[in-house]
């Protein structure tokens, strides 16, 4: 593996026992430089490897949709560590609680996690490395680039970021090796949490139901992954904005838990037999413009609020931010998709029923929300908690990156002035009509009857 895409964040003694992984991020077997890189450092001290997940109920407003989707995710790892006979552990509570005290029941020799820039994964872990001896080590498992390799700054734009990731794509978009079975075996001596009893023991909201129909899991993932390679890949070009052509790939959900893996992604969409164009379209999505997102989580705290926008966003709101509205909707009447607007309701039906938005029609739902909330800082609540709450891929660096977008103007620039939005980028019905049948849509998530949703 190579040694740029770990990090080392805390010295230490080592302990007797067994190297262990952190799972957290990245939550698979296959195609997981993390896990790989704890395999390493165990066969290197010629330890046991063992790797154990820490549950956190009421996370960030995580509902039962996203647990049962992550607990069926989690079921698929342990089928797969107990066929390589690596122990898997599995606790609720704090992480900066229950991860320090394994780790001092296992005598731990060391400890190694995946990558986070969201505020509270980094704080879990800089509470972690204060509260143990041993040494701990970071892997970027869920970017091509590492992060912190990609760049040491939050970036401008795609502009900016895309030259240093092409330049650094031949080190890193590489082959992975082979998971081995480990020499040295160990049993845990405390049993793990059952995955199946997990969620009776989580606190979480239950109102918002499983999404019908999607499979999770890294072999749903997979499986997943192929049908759209084979199927969708070569027209994503044209069809991509048309969100009734159905031609986006459907794996934001399963790149979100870490279920599939971005550079194995990477490497089948370089070697399948496709046009240059829907390759090159498509790469630019998933690694450009994914690898930015986490840019901007990383280096700037602010990312979830109207305090992360640039400096010319935010004069430029704050100018317009008593225009007058021709319509004002409370969090509970976007959440019922009770606007004026069939539009906008039929993309909050979509989520809401399906856990997915097209990303063209996310786009304007967040700017709808801007245009129709009190403020900007009020329009940026309502996103984020409407998006965490709904999607499958909430809690993500791409949401917050695609919200601060739509409202803050971040990695995008100043346009014509306008009343309400003033310089950030304005987006309307007629434009969507022209891009894609905006009936055909509406039509597509109707309201139920006596019922909006």
């Amino acid at each position: 593996m190579n040694p740029r895409r770990a990090r080392r964040l805390r010295d230490g003694n080592a302990g007797s026992g067994p190297v262990v992984y952190w799972m957290s991020r990245d939550q698979r077997i296959r195609d997981n430089w993390a896990l790989l890189f704890a395999q390493q450092r165990a066969l290197e001290q010629r330890r046991p490897l063992a790797v154990l997940f820490c549950l956190v109920g009421d996370f960030l407003g995580a509902t039962k949709r996203h647990y049962k989707f992550m607990l069926k995710g989690l079921e698929n790892v342990r089928r797969e560590l107990e066929a390589l006979d690596i122990p898997w552990i599995l606790r609720i509570g704090d992480p900066t609680q229950e991860i320090p005290r394994v780790l001092d029941e296992w005598n731990a020799a060391e400890l190694v996690t995946d990558f986070d820039p969201l505020r509270i994964k980094r704080t879990w872990k800089n509470e972690v490395c204060r509260r143990v001896s041993l040494p701990v080590f970071e892997v970027d498992a869920h970017n091509i680039v590492p992060c912190w390799v990609a760049s040491p700054k939050q970036e401008y734009g795609a502009y900016t970021i895309r030259p240093k990731l092409h330049r650094l794509l031949p080190e890193f978009l590489d082959a992975f090796p082979h998971l081995e079975r480990p020499p040295f075996s160990w049993e845990p001596p405390t049993p793990s949490v059952d995955v199946a009893d997990a969620s009776k023991k989580l606190v979480f909201d239950a109102d918002v139901p499983e999404v019908p129909g999607i499979s999770a899991g890294s072999d749903a993932a997979n499986a997943a992954m192929r049908d759209f390679i084979e199927r969708r890949l070569d027209d994503y070009p044209e069809k991509r904005n048309d969100p009734n052509a159905g031609a986006q790939s459907g794996l934001s959900p399963y790149l979100h838990f870490g279920q599939l893996s971005a550079q194995r992604l990477a490497l089948e969409v370089t070697r399948t037999d496709v046009r240059d164009e829907a390759r090159e379209d498509f790469l630019e999505e998933l690694i450009v413009r994914r690898e930015l997102a986490d840019n901007f989580c990383f280096y700037n705290d602010a990312y979830d609020s109207t305090a992360g926008f640039p400096d010319w966003a935010k004069t430029t709101l704050r100018v317009h931010t008593d225009d007058p509205r021709e319509h004002f909707y409370a969090l509970e009447t976007f959440e019922r998709a009770e606007t004026h607007d069939t539009l906008w309701n039929a993309a909050q039906r979509q989520m809401v029923a399906t856990g997915t938005m097209h990303g063209y029609m996310r786009m304007y739902w967040c700017k709808k929300i801007l245009e129709w909330s009190p403020s900007p800082e009020k329009a940026v609540e309502i996103s984020v908690f409407l998006n965490d709450r709904y999607s499958l891929d909430g809690r993500d660096p791409n949401g917050y990156t695609g919200i601060a977008w739509s409202i803050g103007g971040v990695h995008d620039r100043a346009w014509k002035e306008r009343p309400v939005f003033g310089k950030i980028r304005f987006m309307n019905r007629n434009g969507c009509a022209r891009k894609f049948d905006v009936e055909q849509y509406v039509a597509t998530y109707p309201a139920k009857a006596g019922n909006s949703l």
